[in-house]
């Protein structure tokens, strides 16, 4: 079965061609891009279109590789032979599965999400080679290997943080989701809002695009505020005129904060907005 991307999910020709290869190869398939240009949405459209269980690792700063195999609760074991609890003979009672041990021991074939893995120390994705590349795992605590019943089909995503390992990356298919172009883009708002305006949406992306190629921005907006942006011009019900014929000395478009997230990217527009003006004097 091959991915052809979903109803809900617009997957550009070589997006398919990557999920494809990676599971072809049985390798982690690494994603880059752009933060909202639905890197972790793939692996949610992925399990749905496959009908496959989706397992979610989302990684922290603080987060070690260990606990996506087990963590064992030493502190409470000993608790509890304090207290004289039946349980504590087992230690089994005692470990936590983490999410790669829960694709491991999945009857069918799991889609597991390893969520922003450069978010972690560097050390972090050295640490789960031989569990990645084996499908398998030693647990001290029970002198037992666990390795997985249907290997799952793992995606990782990452937005470029901190460098991967070279390591890493030689196991891994790798693709770099490009910012959507026009065409592409008019085809995720249509998924997302397919009743609205032509012209509405045809302003609302000139100004989406114009605010992207400002020199100096410090966070260019991405698909998802885009979508977030049109969701409140339609609640609004702002007409495309407001948008065809604002002021073009200001550069700031109506309702910006959810475009523009930070207060230097603010006060760059204001800046052009007031070198516009003076030319125009």
């Amino acid at each position: 079965m091959k991915f052809e991307g979903t109803q809900s999910y617009v997957a550009t020709d070589d997006l398919k061609l990557a999920v494809n290869a990676a599971i072809t190869l049985e390798r982690p398939l690494l994603i880059k891009g752009e933060p909202g240009t639905g890197k972790t949405m793939l692996a949610e459209q992925l399990a749905e279109s496959m009908g496959a269980k989706l397992i979610t690792w989302h990684i922290k700063s603080t987060t070690k590789a260990h606990q996506g195999l087990y963590e064992y609760d030493a502190v409470s074991r000993l608790r509890d032979s304090q207290l004289g609890v039946d349980k504590v003979h087992d230690v089994r009672n005692y470990i936590k599965k983490g999410k790669l041990w829960e694709a491991f021991e999945s009857e069918e074939r799991a889609i597991l999400l390893i969520d922003e893995i450069d978010k972690a120390d560097i050390e972090f994705p050295n640490d789960l080679l031989q569990e990645l590349d084996k499908m398998e795992f030693y647990v001290y605590e029970t002198n037992e290997t666990i390795k997985a019943r249907q290997r799952p089909i793992i995606i990782i995503t990452s937005n470029n943080e901190k460098e991967l390992p070279d390591a890493f990356l030689r196991r891994c298919f790798f693709h770099y989701i490009a910012f959507p172009d026009r065409e592409t883009m008019q085809r995720i708002v249509d998924v997302h809002y397919p009743g609205i305006k032509k012209e509405l949406l045809s302003e609302a992306m000139d100004i989406f695009f114009d605010v992207r190629k400002v020199p100096g921005l410090k966070k260019k907006p991405s698909t998802s505020e885009l979508v977030d942006w049109l969701k409140l011009l339609m609640a609004d019900d702002i007409p495309e005129a407001v948008l065809r014929d604002r002021d073009p000395t200001k550069a700031i478009p109506p309702l910006y904060g959810a475009l523009v997230k930070n207060e230097q990217d603010v006060q760059l527009l204001e800046r052009l907005a007031f070198m516009t003006r003076r030319q125009n004097r």
